[in-house]
Formats: C-alpha cells, structure tokens, sequence
C-alpha cells in the first residue's frame, strides 16, 4: 500500500538481476544446439479506480503504483491537480486500486477507445486529442552535448533489454542526465510508469527531455505533451501522424539518434547545436539496440 504525500525522489534505472522480470527457457539455436536463454515476464495487471475496472494491462511487473498513475493521468483519467488519497497493489491478486477524493465515472469513455500502434495492445480513449490541443509546452532548449551524453550514457546502462530483449525503455533525463529509466514489453507502458513517478514526487517536467527506444509514433507524442515535456527523443523512427501532431502543439521531435546522426522533424528551434562532431564517437556494436536495421 502507498500513501500519496510528499516522499524523496528516487533515482529509477533497470535492474536486470531481479529475478521477478525475466524466465529462464530453453530451446535451438541455427545449428539444432541446445540453449538457454533469458526472456521477460509478461504479467496481467488490472487497475482499478475508485470501485470501477478501468483496464486489464500486460507489463513485466514492476512499479505497478507508477503504472497505474501514469495511465490515468496520461489516459485523462486523473488530473494533474486531483487528490489522490491512496494507490494499494495486490501481488497475489495482480490487482492495483488508485483511491481519488472526489467520485469518478468513466463508463461512456471506456466504450469510446482505439487500440494504438503500440505494442502489447496499447489503448487511447477519444478525447485525447482535445486535452492536448490546449497545452502550451515551455521553452526548453535542447544542447547537442547533452543529447550526445544523454545517449551515450543510456546506450551503455546495464539493461533488461540488453539481458532478455523483447523490450522497450523509457528515459527521463534532465540535461544529459538520466533520472528516471524505466522498461516493460510495451513503450506505453514504460512511458507511464514515468509518467506516475513524475506525478508521485512533484517532478517538474518544464526542463526534461524524454527517451524512447521505439517509435515516435501520435501516441507517444499526445503522452509526452499530456505530461508537460518539451522534447522527446527515440533512437527509432517517426510516423506522419506522429510528427503532424508534434508540429500542431509544438514539441521538439528527435528521431534516428544513432552514434552522431539524429533528424529533428519538429520543433528545431529549441536546438542548440554546441557540440563538435569530432569529438563524438560512434555506436559501438556491442551497445546496439532495437530500431539498428530499421524504425521498430
């Protein structure tokens, strides 16, 4: 059980020893070889808020408390300015309850929803679209140095994804500083739990930037707005949708962001680009990560 009041700010990185995210399986390599290798979990979740089923999510398990915040804040859900009284989690149930002081209702929004590109069937409801359409994003600025260290030093964390695969990770960062690195079989998902770390602590999003192995498609653009972040940058590639949309409310868009390449397809007036290529490395090919031999 979690109380939701003023607590430290944790720093969140991936922790591939614990023994809760992955399986052990067996099987055959190209050579008919007998092998042994690592893959994650895939657990069902079900949130809960107030007394009403909002949703049935599949994620490796881990910060169930963030997930579920981050899924009703950036499903508007939850607002930024709702009290909550209480999030408890069930581990033998898989079971998480969001408690909020005033009553909610969302059976006509649960009957209006489109299943997103997402992976592990991701889910938006309607109206979206409407919520973002009003927000204005600050004027952050986005230092090429930083993007470099930025990737560099995520490209080299010890990961899930580099253990067992089959994932995607997301990365707060302030600068060219990791906060907050969170994974799950679903970008959606990975991008919510930080969503709820952020809501959780009182992190202000003004003057972070958010990374994401996979691609920039309108539903990781429509979350990164609904949490109030300027940049968003992702090692993979773009949709049309994804970076019509990003034009529309004004976020700074990073794709393809490999070794020194990257392409900018929105918002490139918060660049800065204060960093000599010269002394920028290449990806090694150890440190290669999904989306190398196309956009996935």
């Amino acid at each position: 059980m979690m109380k939701i009041d003023k607590a430290p700010v944790p720093l969140i990185v991936p922790n591939p020893d614990d023994p809760r995210l992955t399986q052990s399986v067996t099987g055959t390599d190209q050579t008919g070889a007998r092998v042994e290798i690592k893959v994650p979990m895939e657990r069902p979740l079900t949130l809960y808020l107030n007394a009403q089923e909002i949703v049935t999510m599949m994620t490796i398990g881990d910060y169930p408390e963030y997930l579920a915040l981050g899924y009703l804040l950036n499903q508007n859900m939850l607002k930024y300015n709702d009290v909550v009284t209480e999030v408890e989690y069930d581990d033998d149930l898989q079971v998480v309850v969001v408690r909020t002081s005033h009553h909610t209702n969302f059976e006509a929004k649960l009957k209006k929803r489109t299943q997103t590109s997402g992976c592990a069937q991701g889910t938006a409801f309607g109206d979206l679209l409407e919520a973002v359409e009003s927000v204005a994003l600050p004027k952050a600025e986005l230092r090429t140095s930083w993007l470099y260290q930025m990737t560099q030093t995520i490209n080299t964390m010890p990961s899930l994804y580099l253990e067992a695969g089959a994932i995607h990770g997301c990365v707060l960062c302030k600068e060219g500083t990791p906060l907050c690195y969170t994974e799950d079989v679903g970008r959606h998902n990975a991008v919510d739990k930080i969503a709820g770390w952020m809501y959780r602590h009182g992190v202000d999003a003004s003057d972070k930037i958010l990374y994401t192995t996979g691609r920039l498609t309108s539903e990781m653009v429509i979350k990164t707005v609904r949490m109030g972040i300027p940049i968003l940058v992702s090692r993979s590639g773009f949709t049309a949708w994804g970076v019509d949309l990003a034009r529309q409310v004004g976020l700074t868009l990073v794709g393809r962001t490999r070794g020194k390449r990257f392409i900018v397809l929105a918002g490139e007036e918060r660049i800065v680009y204060d960093q000599n290529l010269a002394y920028v490395e290449e990806e090694s090919a150890k440190h290669k990560r999904k989306g190398e031999g196309g956009d996935d």
